[in-house]
C-alpha cells in the first residue's frame, strides 16, 4: 500500500471511528441532541457509511485525489511506474500472485467539420501497480506493450478512414467501434499467451509482433486527419 492509499484509509478510518463514537455516546446519553432519536442518529450513521463506501468505489475506479490527465502515445517513453497512480482496494492478487499491475488505455477521438483527431491514451489515475516490490522492468515493459497495442489499433483506424475516405460521422464511429472490439480481443490474447509477462518466450514474441506492426503503420502515426487533404 503506497503513501496516498495509507493517507486515504487513515482519513476515512478516522471519520468512521468518530461516527461510531458519536453514535455510542448518543446511545449512552452522554451527548443529548434535542428532538433527535437514537434511531435517527443510526440512520445518519448508515447514510454516511454508504457515502464512504461509494467514495471508496469511485476512488478505486479513478484516483481523483492525485489526478493526472491522460498521456498521448507520443509520450510513451516518459511512462514509468511513478505514473501508475490508481488504487486497487479490493483485488489483492492475480492468479495467486501479489506482484501485478494494471494499465488503462483508450482510443479517443474528436470530430470537427475539417478533421478528426484519433489518439491512443494512457490513463495514469486509472492504472495501478499493486505492490511496490512488483515494480520490475519486466512488468513495466509488459504494461507498456499494452499501450503500444492500443496505438496499433488507433493507427489501423486512421488507415481505414483514409483509405475508405470515410468522412461521415456514423461510418467513422462504426470503424472505431469495430477496431476497439478487435483491440480488446488482442489485449486479452496478449495477457493469456504471455501469462501477464511471466512466460518470457511469449512476451518476446509479442514484442517483435507489436514493434513490427507499429513500424508498418508509421504512415498513420499522425493523430490528425484533415478531410480536405484526403
Amino acid at each position: 500500500m503506497n503513501k496516498t492509499e495509507k493517507f486515504t484509509f487513515l482519513i476515512l478510518g478516522t471519520i468512521y471511528l468518530l461516527i461510531i463514537i458519536f453514535t455510542i455516546l448518543v446511545n449512552l446519553k452522554k451527548i443529548v441532541i434535542q428532538k433527535v432519536s437514537f434511531g435517527k442518529v443510526l440512520k445518519i450513521n448508515l447514510f454516511i457509511s454508504l457515502l464512504v463506501l461509494v467514495f471508496l468505489f469511485i476512488l478505486n475506479y479513478i484516483n481523483f485525489i492525485d489526478y493526472e490527465k491522460p498521456i498521448p502515445y507520443k509520450e510513451v517513453n516518459q511512462i514509468t511506474f511513478k505514473k501508475f497512480k490508481g488504487f486497487e482496494f479490493f483485488k489483492k492478487e492475480l492468479y495467486g500472485s501479489k506482484y501485478f499491475a494494471y494499465v488503462f488505455t483508450s482510443i479517443d477521438y474528436e470530430i470537427t467539420k475539417e478533421s478528426i483527431n484519433i489518439d491512443a491514451h494512457f490513463h495514469p489515475s486509472r492504472s495501478f501497480v499493486y505492490d511496490k516490490e512488483a515494480k520490475s522492468s519486466e512488468l513495466l515493459n509488459h504494461e507498456i506493450y499494452h499501450f503500444k497495442i492500443t496505438e496499433i489499433f488507433a493507427r489501423k483506424i486512421r488507415k481505414e478512414i483514409i483509405q475508405k475516405k470515410a468522412f461521415d460521422k456514423k461510418l467513422i464511429e462504426e470503424i472505431i467501434s469495430k477496431n476497439i472490439i478487435l483491440e480488446n480481443r488482442f489485449q486479452e490474447k496478449y495477457d493469456y499467451d504471455t501469462f501477464h509477462s511471466y512466460v518470457l518466450k511469449e512476451q518476446k514474441k509479442y514484442e517483435k509482433i507489436v514493434d513490427s506492426t507499429l513500424k508498418s503503420l508509421n504512415k498513420y502515426e499522425d493523430s490528425k486527419i484533415k478531410f480536405y487533404d484526403k
